[in-house]
């Protein structure tokens, strides 16, 4: 038998030993902040563009998996091997300093109060048009950095280990991870998922469950579907290798990511010499000049589509012809808008006029699903001693012990036949079990509580100074501070199920809610609107980005601890940087522009207005108020029999969904949708191989870095007044 090499050591760790492995190293706290920099560089245009930013936590492992086999290697020869819980360290790292421009509201809340809110508004504090400084912005963003972090460390038990939520996002990252490096993952599975496996393993293994199979069972299982499990490197009769290895996975998934890359950022440099191919109206230059329907082939918008999937782009889509098909034209039409406005204008033109329908869809969809979502935790408490659930878990558990075992038995018989040495990389186990690292990995909860209190008055103590306390009180920064702890939870919920965090309108209800608590008259209302509802959102954002990473590290069994101490670490390097970007990206750029339109920030503004005594445009409420009872019963339809696996629920389009594409441009929302479309017919034509959507996802991840990081060169340009056509 071959010697093995201390990479093969590495891979050979058990699960359960995994959170001992020395994790928080410098090379790769260094790497997280270098991935993560690039990723916020991308996220920052993309979210002034569209409001919209990713958590690239899958490039982001992939990118340091590259490094680390590939070019560390070559400087450290002699260094210890990069191992799978060192590449969750990192990825965690990367997503907390990426998605900086969002939690710390560079794409909203900052601009609303810069580049909107007028002297009145901001109680006499603040004039339209006057920017933050540095310092400014680096209080704002240390205020709104740490307590979310802190907040999400308790749930993590309740929802990660006893709930098994799929966080499908942070499921794929760990299965990418685990792929690349050829280590152990666990996964949770049901007893329909269970039924699956063993339909696969009786057409691969039956010389192991055959001779005890009843023909009755046999015929029903026969009827299942198919589905993949891991990433055996199952062997037929004669020895020959039946699918792809890890380390070919990892190679193709190289060239993928490369290519698209190139593509991207060809593109991206192109775009800046030839502006015109940013925004082509392949519809006309009628609906072009008038309501915006252009078509912008970035690859970019397009790698968004692919990861957003078919179900969330085709609901941007219907959003987009409700908005802009329909309601922008009738509100010209009949003369709600000054004729002579131009589309571009938020205050007059129809971009203004059909925000609000947009507004009134996400709230209701979101109030709603948080009811609901309520509702159901304490009617699920209330009734958990009930017997009859009680006797079919138990039968349930039975029979998932029996497929477990019979796996197991197949994972034996096949060790003899790996021709390469490699163990098994899949531990099931069921969704009943629960699978927990030793406690002496896990965050204390004396931390967890000094650190509420401690980032708390952070935020408190920064709010006031930068705002004052006679136009923000006390009483109003302790309510939003608390109401972001209930509103995370909705947040990473949402996230855990559905792996879409509403926290756009996770900030409208918390808009909505101090409508009620803050009088109309007292002297800088919007001001404490916004600023509320932002405090709000960066609690419910940055509880999401800790579960989903938790999700993926409790898969690969890393330290909670290590992944706590990255997202600490990454907010800590995000805040200079997201303020920094912001300062480069206005003094550039002209903001709010056609390029960007920051769409985000007119949201908050609006809504801050509008609930706080503000007239909407003629008709604009009427209309609001329609489409809100509309989209808020289609809530209440789809989030009560969300769980009962209807094929139906699918056809009911999210109104957060549909309220985006409402308010975005037709341009953005055309080429997600081609992208969306793109990863369902790969998908289907693809069915059964489980490298397929990982490669896919690769693929996007290509197409989002490659423009996001070369629109830096052309900020360069613009800088130096390079010319251009």
């Amino acid at each position: 038998m071959p010697q093995s090499t201390p990479s093969q050591e590495v891979q050979r760790v058990p699960w359960d030993n995994k959170p001992a492995l020395k994790q928080i190293t410098l090379r790769a706290t260094i790497a997280g902040i270098a991935i993560g920099s690039l990723v916020l560089t991308s996220n920052f245009q993309y979210g002034l563009q569209t409001g919209w930013v990713s958590m690239m936590s899958l490039p982001s492992a992939l990118l340091a998996c590259a490094f680390f086999k590939n070019i560390w290697p070559l400087i450290f020869p002699n260094d210890r091997p990069f191992s799978d819980v060192e590449n969750v360290y990192v990825q965690s790292m990367a997503v907390a300093v990426g998605t900086g421009p969002l939690a710390f509201g560079f794409v909203g809340v900052i601009p609303a109060i810069e580049k909107f809110l007028t002297n009145d508004e901001s109680g006499g504090l603040r004039e339209q048009g006057q920017s933050f400084t540095f310092r400014e912005l680096l209080i704002w963003s240390t205020a709104l950095a740490f307590f979310g972090i802190f907040f999400a460390v308790p749930l993590r038990k309740q929802v990660i280990v006893r709930e098994k939520l799929p966080f499908p996002s942070g499921s794929a990252t760990a299965t990418l991870i685990s792929v690349l490096n050829g280590t152990e993952i666990l996964q949770e599975v049901s007893k329909s998922e269970l039924l699956e496996m063993r339909q696969r393993r009786l057409n691969e293994c039956p010389e192991v469950l055959q001779p005890n199979r009843d023909p009755e069972e046999a015929d029903y299982l026969m009827n299942s579907s198919h589905s993949e499990l891991g990433d055996y490197t199952a062997t037929s009769q004669d020895g020959s290798s039946i699918l792809s290895t890890g380390s070919e996975n990892y190679r193709a998934n190289i060239i993928i990511l490369l290519k698209t890359f190139v593509v991207s950022s060809l593109y991206t440099m192109v775009s800046y010499f030839v502006p015109v191919i940013r925004s082509i109206p392949v519809f006309g230059k009628y609906l072009s000049n008038n309501y915006l329907w252009n078509f912008q082939p970035s690859p970019a918008y397009i790698g968004q589509g692919i990861i957003m999937g078919l179900p969330t782009v085709s609901y941007m889509l219907i959003g987009c012809f409700l908005g802009w098909g329909v309601l922008a034209p009738l509100a010209r039409y009949k003369g709600w808008v000054p004729p002579d406005a131009d589309v571009h204008d938020w205050e007059e033109g129809v971009q203004g006029w059909i925000l609000w329908s947009s507004l009134s869809i996400m709230v209701a969809d979101s109030v709603v699903a948080f009811i609901v979502v309520t509702v159901k935790s304490i009617v699920k408490f209330i009734l958990i001693d009930d017997k009859a659930a009680l006797l079919n878990n138990i039968i349930d558990d039975t029979f998932q012990s029996m497929l477990l075992e019979e796996e197991r038995a197949i994972n034996s018989s096949r060790r003899n036949t790996y021709v390469d040495g490699r163990q098994d990389t899949v531990r099931l186990v069921s969704r009943d079990n629960e699978i927990e690292v030793d406690s002496k990995h896990l965050v204390r909860y004396t931390t967890v509580i000094s650190g509420c209190l401690v980032s708390s008055i952070i935020c408190i103590v920064s709010i006031i100074y930068l705002f004052g306390i006679q136009v923000i009180p006390l009483y109003a920064i302790i309510t939003a501070l608390i109401l972001a702890l209930f509103l995370s939870i909705l947040g990473i919920r949402a996230l855990g199920e559905t792996d879409l965090n509403p926290v756009s309108g996770i900030g409208k209800i918390s808009q909505l809610i101090f409508a009620f608590i803050i009088p109309r008259d007292r002297p800088g209302s919007v001001l404490m609107n916004v600023v509320s509802g932002g405090i709000a959102e960066a609690s419910a954002q940055q509880a999401g980005d800790l579960m989903q990473d938790l999700k993926t590290g409790h898969l690969l069994g890393a330290s909670p601890r290590a992944q706590f101490c990255a997202q600490l670490i990454g907010a800590c390097w995000s805040i200079i940087l997201s303020s920094f970007m912001y300062l480069c990206y206005n003094k550039v750029y002209s903001i709010p522009s056609e390029q960007f339109r920051i769409p985000t920030a007119v949201v908050w503004i609006d809504c801050a207005r509008l609930i706080t005594g503000k007239g909407l445009p003629d008709k604009a409420l009427e209309c609001s108020m329609i489409l809100g009872v509309i989209f808020a019963v289609l809530s209440l339809i789809r989030n009560t029999y969300r769980d009962y696996g209807y094929g139906w629920i699918l056809y009911i389009p999210s109104g957060v969904a549909v309220g985006v594409g409402i308010f975005n441009s037709p341009s953005f929302t055309i080429a997600r949708f081609i992208g969306g479309w793109a990863s369902h017919f790969w998908l289907k034509n693809h069915r059964g191989d489980l490298n397929a959507k990982t490669k896919m996802i690769v693929f996007s991840s290509g197409l989002v870095l490659g423009e996001g990081i070369f629109s830096v060169i052309n900020m360069v340009f613009t800088c130096l007044n390079v010319p251009h056509y």
